[in-house]
C-alpha cells in the first residue's frame, strides 16, 4: 500500500494515536557543541527499554534527501547517518537494547517490487539528466544567468543494495561509531548493541520482527518490555501489531508533503527544471549573507502509540452475540490481514479496494456483518482459513460494479469542480499575457541581460492597448521570438478554447461500463474471460500470496523462492472455490547470496556495481540472459494519473536461468568479492560497564570455538548463542576510523562477538498472544477521543506521552508585563497607554525598551530546555522541585516578580503617569488614539492565574 495514502488515512481514522516528540537540542557554549546527555530521564515522560533502527529508513535521506544539498561524498554520507542516529538516540533513550538492521538479501517475493524501484529510478535519472541538459542549452541560447554547473559524479541511489562495496563500507563504519559511542556517551554506558548488517538475509524490519519473536518465546523474556521501532514504512504498523505486546510505539519523521525542492538548474526554490527561465538569484540578506540558508526547517519527529491504536480497533472491532467467544487478539489480527488487500511490498492491490476510497472500512463492515456466518476468526497465529476467507471477497465482489461506477462519479465530479476552479481563475486574470519590453520581470532582474528598455514606451503602451482591434506592426523596439519571426509588444491573445488542464491518460478497460471484467483481462493479461483456467490460476497465485505474506509478518518467511507471477491483480468475485486451494509452501529453501541478489533487481545502467565479467551478462548482446535488462520499458498507469503510480511491465526473472548463466562468472570473483558475496550474521556489542562485559572477555581468553549460550541474567533476559568474530572489536586495541575526518579510538574498551537468535524447528509456530504476565498500559481514550473534532476545533496532537503535561503559561504579573512591551490596538510605538511598572525595580532588571528590541524572550532566555514547557512558577511557589531530584534555584524571572510583587498592584495601572517618570504617549488629539484620555484599564486575568502559550 501507499505509505503516505495509508499514514494519512490511519492519522485521520485514529488520531490520538500521535504524540509530538519532545526532542531536546544540543548546546553551544563559546563555540564548543555540548551534546545532550541520554542518561537523564526521557523529556517525553516515558521510558523505552528497547529501540529498534530500520536502518534502510535512515540511510537513504542521508545519502540523497530531497529537501537539502547532498553529501558532497562517501565520508559527508557516513556522518550524516551518525548524526540521525545520534538524534533519533536523544529522543527514544532506551535502557536496554539498540538493535540496528539493514536490508539483507530480500525473499523472491520482494525482489520483484525491488528490480520495479531500480530500474524506474536508473529510467528516471537518466530521463531527468537529459531534460535538465536540454532546458540549460535553450536557457544559455536565449541569454539566460545560470550557475556553472558543478562537475562531479552522479550518486546511484541503487548502490544502497547488498554485495554492493557502499554497502560493505557502511557496515565498517556502524561498527566503529557504535565502539565510540560506547566509549564516549553515558546514554550507552549499559546498552547492549546489536548489528545486523547487509550481509544478514532478510528484510531490516522483518530482521528486528523476527527477533522479538524468537526472545518472546523465551522463559526469561520480559512481557511488559517498551519497545520502540524507527521506520516509515507502513507496514511497521502492522507488524507492530502483530508481535501483540502491550507496550509498542513507532517514531518516524513527520511526513510533510509538497516540501520546497531547489531547481536542479539554477538552485533556486519556487519552481522546476521545466520552467526554469534562468533569471539571477535575487540578494539574500543586506550583505547576501543568507545565500546559502535552505527555506526548510529540519524534520520533527513523532510517536505512533500502537496501545491506542490497539483501543481504537477494539472498541471498532467489538461484536455483540458472536456464536463463539470474542478475542481481541484474534480480530486485530483479521484486521491487519484485511489491510493486505488494498496492498502490499509483495501483492498488487485489488481493482475494486482503494485506501482512499474507504476500503479498510468497507471491509471492516463487511467483515463485522459476515462474521456471524463465518463462525470464527479468519486467522489463527499467521494461518488463514480461506473457507471464511471467501465469504468476505465475495461479500466484496456483490457490490464491486457499484464501486466502479461510484468512483467513475467521483472522477467526473472532481474534475467538474477544477474545471469551474480554472473559470473563476481565469476571470480574475487579463485577456492577454504582457510580451516583449512589456514582459513582467523578477524582482532586482531588470538589469539581466535579457531585459530591454523602451526607448518611445508612449508608442508600446498605444500599441498594446490597440492589439484588440488590429494586428501589431513590427516597430524598432519589437521583440523578438527564438525563430527570429516578431513578437507582438503588448502580449499574446488568450484562445478561449486553450486550457490549462492536462490530457486525461486513456482507459481502454471502463470498468465502470458493462463487460469489465472481459476488458480487464484481455488489455492487462492477455486472455479471455471465458478462459476459466486461466482465471483459476490468477486467483490460486493470488491466494497463495495472502497466505505467504501473513505468515511472513507472523512467523517469518515461509518460502524464500515464492512469488507472485502476475503484475495484476483478479476481482474479488473471482475468489470462488478457493477454500480447497493448497497453501503450503516449499520447505527448505535458501536466499540468494548478494551480488545473485544485485543480477536480480539491478537494470544495465547500474552493473558498475558488480564484477566486470557479471556486468557483461547484462548489456552482451549474445548473453544467455540479456532478455532480463530491457534498455526501455513500458508503464502502465492502470488507471492512475502519474508515471510513478503506475505499473512497471518488467520480465520476471527465471531464477534457474540466471543460476545457469552465473555458474560460468563464478570463477572470475577476486577475494574481495567472494567475501562480499557471502552471507553473514549479526554482532553485539557491549561497553566495560555492561555485566556481559567481562563474560565475553573470557570467551576472547579461552578460544571457545563452539558456540556458548547467553546468560540471560547478565543481558535483560536476551537469549541466544555467541560465536568468535574474527573482526572483532576488543578491549585495549585501536579502533581505526574508516572515516578521515573521525580520530581512531586509542583507549576503546567496548568488545563485539558474533551472536546468533534461538533457533527453533522449521514448523514450529510463535503464538500470536498476548503473553502470561503482560499489563495491558492504563486506557488513554476518552469519550471525546472518539470524535475526530470537539467543539469545532481541529484536533492536534499532544505534547509528549503525558496527558496532564502543563503548558508553558504566563502569571498575572508576567502578562501585565507583556501588555507594557508588546504593541496593543492600532496604536503606534512599543509601550502602552498605562504607565510602566514604578521606580522600585533595581539595577538591570527593568529598562526602557527600544524600539524593535525584544525584551522578554531575553527575560527567559536561562531557562533550561527541559523545563521550557513548565513556564514560571506561580507568585506563592518559593521553589520547585524536578522528578524529586531537588530544589531548582530561581530562575531571574522568578526573581523580578518576587522582589517587585507590590509594585503589581490593579491600583497601579489607573494612573496617567507612574512614579518611573514614563507618561502615556497621546495622538494629535491629546490620548492615544482609540482609548480615552484618562488612560487604557487593563483587563485582569482569570483568578487561576494561567495562560495557555499558544
Amino acid at each position: 500500500m501507499g505509505v503516505p495514502a495509508f499514514f494519512r488515512w490511519l492519522s485521520r481514522k485514529y488520531p490520538s494515536i500521535i504524540v509530538n516528540c519532545v526532542e531536546e537540542k544540543p548546546k553551544e557554549c563559546n563555540g564548543v557543541k555540548i551534546p545532550v546527555d541520554a542518561s537523564k530521564p526521557n523529556p517525553n515522560d516515558v521510558e523505552f527499554d528497547n529501540l529498534y533502527l530500520d536502518m534502510n529508513g535512515i540511510i537513504h535521506p542521508c545519502t540523497h534527501p530531497e529537501d537539502k544539498p547532498a553529501p558532497k561524498n562517501e565520508d559527508e554520507m557516513m556522518v550524516a547517518i551518525f548524526e540521525y542516529i545520534d538524534r533519533l538516540f536523544n529522543i527514544v533513550r532506551p535502557r536496554r537494547l539498540l538493535y540496528m538492521a539493514i536490508d539483507g538479501v530480500a525473499p523472491r517475493a520482494k525482489m520483484n517490487q525491488q528490480r520495479s524501484r531500480r530500474f524506474r529510478a536508473s529510467k528516471e535519472g537518466m530521463e531527468a539528466a537529459v531534460e535538465k541538459q536540454r532546458v540549460r542549452e535553450e536557457i544559455l541560447a536565449k541569454g539566460g544567468f545560470l550557475p556553472p554547473e558543478e562537475i562531479k559524479e552522479r550518486f546511484d541511489s541503487n548502490c544502497i543494495t547488498p554485495g554492493t562495496e557502499f554497502m560493505d563500507n557502511l557496515a565498517k563504519c556502524l561498527r566503529y561509531y557504535i565502539a565510540d559511542r560506547l566509549n564516549n556517551d553515558p546514554g550507552w554506558k549499559n546498552l547492549t548493541v546489536i548489528l545486523s548488517d547487509a550481509s544478514a538475509p532478510g528484510e531490516g524490519e522483518h530482521k528486528i520482527m523476527d527477533y522479538i519473536r524468537r526472545q518472546r518465546a523465551q522463559p526469561n523474556h520480559d512481557p511488559n518490555t517498551h519497545h520502540c521501532l524507527c521506520g516509515a514504512d507502513a507496514d511497521l504498523i502492522m507488524l507492530g501489531l502483530a508481535t501483540h505486546e502491550p507496550n509498542f510505539t513507532i517514531i518516524r519523521e513527520e511526513f510533510k508533503p509538497n516540501k520546497p525542492k531547489p531547481c536542479g538548474l539554477c538552485n533556486q526554490f519556487g519552481h522546476e527544471v521545466k520552467d526554469c527561465e534562468g533569471l539571477p538569484r535575487e540578494k539574500k540578506g543586506k550583505h547576501d549573507e543568507l545565500a546559502d540558508s535552505l527555506p526548510c526547517a529540519e524534520g520533527e519527529f513523532i510517536f505512533l502509540r500502537l496501545n491506542v491504536l490497539r483501543e481504537y480497533l477494539e472498541r471498532e472491532l467489538t461484536m455483540a452475540s458472536l456464536p463463539f467467544t470474542f478475542d481481541v487478539e484474534r480480530s486485530i489480527d483479521d484486521w491487519v490481514f484485511m489491510c493486505f488487500f488494498v496492498g502490499n511490498d509483495f501483492l498488487p492491490h485489488l481493482p475494486s479496494l482503494e485506501i482512499r476510497e474507504g476500503a479498510i472500512d468497507r471491509l471492516v463492515n463487511i467483515y463485522k456483518n459476515v462474521v456471524h456466518k463465518t463462525g470464527g476468526y479468519l486467522t489463527e497465529s499467521g494461518y488463514v482459513n480461506l473457507q471464511r476467507v471467501q465469504m468476505i471477497m465475495l461479500a466484496v465482489g456483490e457490490v464491486e460494479d457499484s464501486i466502479f461506477k461510484k468512483r467513475k462519479d467521483d472522477e467526473d465530479s472532481f474534475r467538474r469542480r477544477q474545471k469551474e476552479k480554472r473559470k473563476r481563475m481565469k476571470r480574475d486574470q487579463p485577456a492577454f499575457t504582457p510580451g516583449g519590453i512589456l514582459t513582467p520581470h523578477a524582482l532586482g532582474s531588470r538589469n539581466s541581460p535579457g531585459s530591454q528598455v523602451a526607448s518611445n514606451p508612449r508608442q508600446a503602451a498605444y500599441e498594446m492597448r490597440m492589439q484588440n482591434n488590429s494586428s501589431p506592426s513590427v516597430s524598432p523596439n519589437a521583440s523578438f521570438t527564438s525563430d527570429g519571426s516578431p513578437s507582438p509588444i503588448g502580449g499574446i491573445k488568450r484562445k478561449a478554447e486553450d486550457s490549462d488542464s492536462e490530457p486525461e491518460p486513456e482507459d481502454n478497460v471502463r470498468l465502470w461500463e458493462a463487460g469489465w471484467k472481459q476488458r480487464y483481462y484481455k488489455n492487462k493479461f492477455d486472455v479471455d474471460a471465458a478462459d476459466e483456467k486461466f482465471r483459476r490460476k490468477v486467483v490460486q497465485s493470488y491466494v497463495e500470496g495472502l497466505c505467504w505474506v501473513l505468515r511472513y509478518y507472523y512467523q517469518g518467511c515461509a518460502s524464500w523462492k515464492w512469488y507472485y507471477p502476475f503484475h495484476y491483480a483478479p476481482f474479488a468475485s473471482d475468489f470462488e472455490g478457493i477454500a480447497d486451494m493448497p497453501s503450503d509452501f516449499e520447505k527448505g529453501t535458501k536466499p540468494f547470496k548478494p551480488l545473485e541478489q544485485l543480477m536480480g533487481v539491478f537494470p544495465a545502467a547500474s552493473g558498475n556495481f558488480l564484477p566486470p565479467s557479471w556486468r557483461k551478462l547484462m548489456s552482451d548482446p549474445d548473453s544467455s540472459i540479456i532478455d532480463f535488462y530491457p534498455e526501455d520499458f513500458a508503464i502502465d498507469l492502470n488507471g492512475k494519473k502519474y508515471a510513478w503510480q503506475g505499473v512497471a511491465l518488467l520480465p520476471f526473472v527465471d531464477e534457474r536461468r540466471l543460476r545457469a548463466a552465473l555458474e560460468e562468472v563464478y570463477p572470475d570473483l577476486t577475494p574481495e568479492e567472494t567475501r562480499r558475496n557471502s552471507l553473514g550474521g549479526d554482532v553485539l556489542f557491549v561497553g566495560k560497564h555492561h555485566p556481559l562485559h567481562d563474560f565475553i572477555v573470557e570467551l576472547y581468553q579461552t578460544g571457545s570455538t563452539e558456540p556458548v549460550g547467553v546468560p540471560p541474567e547478565l543481558c535483560h533476559g536476551i537469549q541466544g548463542k555467541f560465536s568468535l568474530d574474527e573482526e572483532a572489536i576488543l578491549p585495549d586495541q585501536i579502533v581505526c576510523s574508516p572515516v578521515p575526518m573521525l580520530r581512531d579510538l586509542a583507549q576503546n574498551t567496548a568488545i563485539s562477538v558474533n551472536f546468533k537468535d534461538p533457533q527453533f524447528a522449521e514448523d514450529y509456530i510463535f503464538k500470536a498472544v498476548m503473553l502470561p504476565g503482560a499489563r495491558k498500559p492504563a486506557p488513554v481514550l476518552k469519550p471525546s477521543d472518539w470524535e475526530k473534532s470537539s467543539n469545532g476545533r481541529q484536533w492536534k496532537p499532544q505534547l509528549g506521552f503525558n496527558r496532564d503535561r502543563r503548558p508553558v503559561h504566563l502569571d498575572q504579573a508576567a502578562f501585565r508585563t507583556l501588555g507594557h512591551v508588546m504593541p496593543r490596538g492600532s496604536g503606534t510605538g512599543v509601550y502602552s497607554s498605562a504607565a510602566p511598572p514604578p521606580a522600585a525595580y533595581q539595577g538591570s532588571l527593568y529598562r526602557p525598551l527600544l524600539r524593535g528590541h525584544a525584551h522578554i524572550p531575553k527575560l527567559m532566555s536561562n531557562m533550561r530546555p527541559q523545563d521550557s514547557w513548565r513556564g514560571p512558577p506561580p507568585l506563592f511557589q518559593q521553589q520547585r522541585f524536578d522528578r524529586g531530584v531537588g530544589a531548582e534555584p530561581l530562575l531571574p524571572w522568578n526573581r523580578m516578580l518576587q522582589t517587585q510583587n507590590a509594585a503589581f498592584q490593579p491600583n497601579q495601572y489607573q494612573m496617567l503617569a507612574g512614579p518611573g517618570g514614563y507618561p502615556p504617549r497621546r495622538d494629535d488629539r491629546g490620548g492615544r488614539q482609540g482609548y480615552p484620555r484618562e488612560g487604557r484599564k487593563y483587563p485582569l486575568p482569570p483568578p487561576s492565574g494561567r495562560y495557555s502559550w499558544n
